[in-house]
């Protein structure tokens, strides 16, 4: 006999609960529950603030461009997390409808700074040094505040003119917490529909997401992220186009990065760019180019782009800003980005259908044969054009 809650089996069912229990016991234990009530009460306020909002200024109709703005509301006054997914859904315009995009746009500037004697107490504390040891200078007033980190203007006492990482106080906890309901809340939809995973798993988006927002925190592999991408632009012959900062590693640990520092513009800073290149929109392509290079010829890819973390440098080059989050293909689909490549340029429809199939890009069962014919009638319209 069938169960009637979706359809599946009693035993299924049964299995699925017993799975889904043990995880929020397993995330609760995790968090503790000091935090975990913390933020609770601190997701109540933020709500009962944001209704007070709605009830104060009703809206005169109840469109996208509302819900979005009290969502990024909601998100600013829930925190660090949030903040930070915010950012994600303003730098994925592909994935967001654009009233969201444009609305959480508002959240890559949204931040609270730490005081300087906070930093400067992390900065001694985890590099085991006086500050006076490791840096001549350090500029109390930061350059840049974002969700999970600030960073501070400074000269290494060996002269080189440098910026420092400094991760936030507490945001370890205040991230691993709501992550981890952020993870039991898609773990919950899943469960009770199931067609909502028919694109891809919620609780596997949720759990590739908590794993690289928490391991953001490691500063040490930003760091060894930057010496792997400034390998892959000297061997690949990119220094003229693209750089990424230099790391310290003597001046640098888990919690604070110490790197060269880099000077220009945002690029989407079109009056700005105009002053270091002649051409912006080849500096725009040339940017590109080297991301997409990087898919193929790099251990990763950087998987945080956006204005915030590209500039445009006073001597023309791209710089690549942020590397705490980066992605990285499997030889599977690396291959077939590979192969999809080579069809490209010879026009082989054949191919293309194969490698797209290959990589994930299609859903279900596909004909390949009907799916290459499709193809090669959509390449001779655009060779037609």
């Amino acid at each position: 006999e069938g169960c009637t809650v979706a359809g599946r089996d009693p035993r299924e069912l049964a299995e699925g609960a017993q799975d889904l229990l043990r995880e929020v016991v397993e995330v609760v234990l995790s968090t503790g529950f000091e935090t975990g009530f913390a933020r609770t009460t601190m997701a109540a306020q933020a709500a009962a603030l944001t209704a007070a909002d709605i009830a104060r200024e009703p809206p005169s109709a109840l469109n996208d461009a509302f819900v979005a703005r009290v969502l990024r509301q909601l998100f600013e006054r829930l925190g660090a997390t949030y903040i930070k997914l915010g950012q994600f859904v303003a730098s994925s315009p592909t994935v967001f409808p654009p009233e969201y995009v444009r609305e959480f746009q508002q959240c890559l500037d949204s931040s609270v700074t730490v005081p300087f004697s906070q930093v400067r107490s992390i900065i001694e504390k985890d590099l085991g040094r006086p500050l006076s040891q490791v840096y001549s200078f350090v500029d109390p007033v930061p350059l840049a505040s974002a969700s999970i980190a600030q960073v501070h203007a400074a000269t290494l006492v060996t002269g080189e003119d440098v910026v420092v990482k400094v991760q936030k106080p507490g945001i370890e906890d205040v991230l691993s917490t709501d992550l981890g309901f952020v993870y039991l809340a898609a773990r919950v939809l899943g469960f009770i529909n199931p067609d909502l995973n028919s694109r891809g798993s919620l609780s596997d988006i949720a759990s590739d997401l908590r794993t690289s927002m928490l391991g953001e925190l490691d500063f040490t592999q930003e760091l060894d992220n930057l010496d792997v991408f400034r390998a892959f632009l000297a061997e690949n012959g990119l220094d003229a186009v693209a750089v990424a900062p230099k790391p310290f590693r003597e001046a640098s640990s888990r919690k604070v990065l110490t790197m060269e520092r880099l000077r220009g513009v945002a690029l989407v800073d079109l009056d700005g760019i105009r002053k270091y290149s002649a051409d912006p929109e080849a500096t725009l392509v040339a940017a590109l180019n080297v991301w997409s290079l990087s898919v193929q010829r790099c251990d990763f890819f950087h998987a945080d782009v956006h204005a915030g973390n590209l500039l445009v440098l006073e001597d023309g080059r791209v710089g690549f800003l942020d590397f705490g989050i980066v992605g990285r293909l499997p030889p599977k689909v690396s291959k077939a980005v590979d192969d999809l490549n080579d069809a490209l340029a010879v026009g082989n429809a054949t191919g293309m259908a194969r490698a797209l199939i290959s990589m994930g890009a299609t859903v279900g069962e596909v004909d390949e044969r009907s799916f290459a014919d499709d193809i090669e009638t959509l390449l001779a319209r655009l060779g037609g054009v």
